[in-house]
């Protein structure tokens, strides 16, 4: 697996990870104050490795440094934020 880290593609508003030519994404809106990640996607040969967690990981501490808060609009990133509590502070 490549070492790639998180991307804010701001032209097709989402995060990014590139994982051996393929890409993962979090799809979001952007509010003054607010990113809505409202959905996750992963490729079929990528699934079952840990990667929509890092994806989810990564976009949280872009958000987090961006000094903006985060709501959940998928099912992956309620998951991952219940599991997570270290990201908490960015629920909106």
């Amino acid at each position: 697996m490549s070492q790639n880290a998180v991307h804010n593609n701001t032209a097709l508003s989402r995060y990014e990870l590139d994982v051996d030519g393929a890409i993962a994404f979090a799809n979001y809106r952007l509010t003054p104050r607010t990113v809505i990640i409202t959905h996750t996607e992963t490729p079929p040969a990528l699934r079952g490795r840990g990667i929509a967690s890092k994806l989810v990981q990564g976009a949280l501490e872009q958000i987090r440094a961006d000094g903006l808060k985060v709501v959940a609009g998928c099912g992956f990133v309620v998951d991952y934020l219940d599991k997570h509590p270290e990201f908490a502070d960015l629920a909106a």
